[in-house]
This record gives structure tokens, C-alpha cells and sequence, in this order.
């Protein structure tokens, strides 16, 4: 099976069934991280290209292990020691590694609409690891597989997505994603952090954190992403963790069961307290565990790689 398109550029631009073929082609690969040997010869002889213009530890590596552990070749180029420091254009980078025959070049740019472009100008397969504050399609996708393997359902589930809404891609595209799949989604934080008309992508809009987290199954903290942020947004980050913070007094007002989710980097004290972060409601490495196997399923499912038998 392959994915009906060239690229993964967006969540907002997906079927409901693909996100479900992608979510079970993932199950199928979780099981390769447990063996021993953690391998199969699925994309031998394919070269995957890793082109991140900014920081990351959680995504790059997970992409390259995905496609190490389906034996592709994994190729990271690191911005700051590229020709792009002697003036490159990004369109001239792609055109170049292109010309290399790569099979897939995996992208994440400051700039939103980056991943767009080189879709664009590129033969091969573009993945879209983050851009800007656009959309993060390949974080919202494992967000899914963790809720849908806690909880059996993404139908009817009730997210609560807290914090830095505003200049989060991970908030845009866990929007888009778990309301096609029919789940619920409240969106909560200071009023200078939430996007004006962001309940027109289909969420519930509220400022009261305490409201948000009530009734929810699962709670999504967000850091405040400084590095996107102009202005001030918020006198200090003390008041900020009491008003909007996720730690264990709070916690208690949620659902005995709530699940707790985060993209990372975790601001511990901030915008969640350590003993929440690490407690046993908290599937925050599990979300690390699953990315792995969800960018093998889009390394699959784009390349057209025939999985072998376990």
C-alpha cells in the first residue's frame, strides 16, 4: 500500500482514512523497536536525507532510526556547517541533494510554507518535520497512535490542549488531526497566547485551565516556544506556571485516569511540574517510542517499500 500523494506536508490536508492506514501501518512496525535485532531490509538500498534548519533532538533522531531500522540510508546535514552559511538558497540546497538521487528529504524550517516549496520543486518525496508555526503532521500523528493505544478510540475522546497555543505547529496539527477523527478538542491559555479565530479550525476556546482539564481523557501541555515569540506575552514565568501550569495540585482536578502528553522539550516547572512529567499518568515516552514507529509507516507508505514477514 502507498499513500495516494507524493508528500506529507499537513495534517489539515488528510483524509480521515489515510491518518487511520498511516495509525495501523505504525502498529505493524512497533514490533521491530522490541527484537533484538532491530531491523528489516524493507528500504534497502534507499537514501533518506535529513535537511533541519533548526534545532532537534526527539524528531531527527526518530527519523533517522526510522529509516535505519528499515535499512535505508540515513543522511543528516547539519545547517550550520552547509553552504547555506555562504549564502545557499534553501530551493539551491534541495536542487543540489536532489541531484544526488535521494529517495525522500525529510525538512524542518523556521519559515512556514518551506516544506511546501521543495514539495514543489522536488521530484522526490518531501516530509514536512516541522515549519514554523504551520504544522508538525508527523508529531500529531503519534499523538494519535498514544491516545488510540491507551485509550482503544480516538472517537469521542476529549483532548485538552494547554499552553502556548500561538506558536505552536504541534497544537495546529493535533487540531486538525484528532477532530477528523472525530475526537473532541479544547484549547486553553493566557488570551495573548491563543490564536483569534482558532474555534473556526473546530476546537472549544477557553482561558480557564482548571475548566479545560475537567472533563478531559487526555491533557496536552505545551511549552512556551520563546524562540517564536516577539513580544511578551506574560509578566514572568512564576506567574505563568500558577495560572496555567500542569502540576500535582491541579492534576487532581482532572480525571482520576487522565493520560498526560507533551511534545517536548519539557520546561519542567513551568509549564508542567516534574512529578507530573514523570508520574504514572504520563505517556510522554511513549510518544517518543511511537514517533519512531509512525515515521516508519510514512517512509513506507511514500516510498512503496514491500514490509517483509517478521
Amino acid at each position: 500500500m502507498r499513500l495516494k500523494r507524493k508528500d506529507l506536508l499537513t495534517i489539515e490536508d488528510l483524509a480521515r482514512d489515510e491518518i487511520e492506514l498511516i495509525l495501523s501501518t505504525a502498529e505493524s512496525f512497533k514490533e521491530v523497536s522490541e527484537r533484538e535485532i532491530k531491523k528489516v531490509p524493507t528500504l534497502r538500498g534507499r537514501t533518506i536525507v535529513n535537511l533541519f534548519y533548526e534545532p532537534s533532538t526527539r524528531t531527527r533522531t526518530s527519523f533517522e532510526i526510522a529509516a535505519k531500522r528499515m535499512s535505508a540510508d540515513a543522511v543528516n546535514i547539519s545547517v550550520s556547517t552547509s553552504s547555506v552559511v555562504k549564502g545557499e538558497t534553501i530551493r539551491d540546497t534541495a536542487k543540489n541533494l536532489e541531484a544526488m538521487r535521494p529517495d525522500c528529504i525529510v525538512v524542518r524550517h523556521a519559515a512556514a510554507g518551506v516544506p511546501l516549496m521543495l514539495a514543489r520543486n522536488l521530484n522526490c518525496p518531501v516530509i514536512n518535520a516541522g515549519d514554523g508555526a504551520h504544522e508538525h503532521p508527523s508529531q500529531a500523528l503519534l499523538d494519535m497512535l498514544t491516545v488510540k493505544t491507551a485509550l482503544g478510540r480516538l472517537e469521542g475522546a476529549r483532548l485538552a490542549v494547554v499552553g502556548d497555543i500561538m506558536h505552536s505547529r504541534v497544537a495546529r496539527s493535533n487540531i486538525y488531526g484528532f477532530t477528523r477523527m472525530g475526537a473532541e478538542v479544547t484549547v486553553a491559555g493566557p488570551p495573548t497566547m491563543i490564536p483569534p479565530g482558532i474555534e473556526r479550525m473546530g476546537c472549544r476556546v477557553t482561558h480557564d485551565v482548571d475548566a479545560a482539564i475537567k472533563d478531559a481523557d487526555v491533557i496536552m501541555m505545551l511549552r512556551i516556544q520563546l524562540e517564536r515569540q516577539k513580544d511578551a506575552f506574560f509578566p514572568t514565568a512564576r506567574e505563568y506556571s500558577g495560572l496555567y501550569g500542569l502540576d500535582e495540585a491541579r492534576l487532581k482536578r482532572a480525571k482520576k485516569d487522565v493520560l498526560i502528553l507533551h511534545p517536548g522539550p519539557i520546561n519542567r516547572g513551568v509549564e508542567i511540574s516534574s512529578g507530573v512529567a514523570d508520574g504514572p499518568y504520563s505517556l510522554i515516552l511513549n510518544q517518543v517510542t511511537n514517533g519512531v514507529a509512525v515515521r516508519m509507516a510514512l517512509f513506507y507508505l511514500l516510498l512503496g517499500g514491500a514490509k517483509e514477514a517478521a
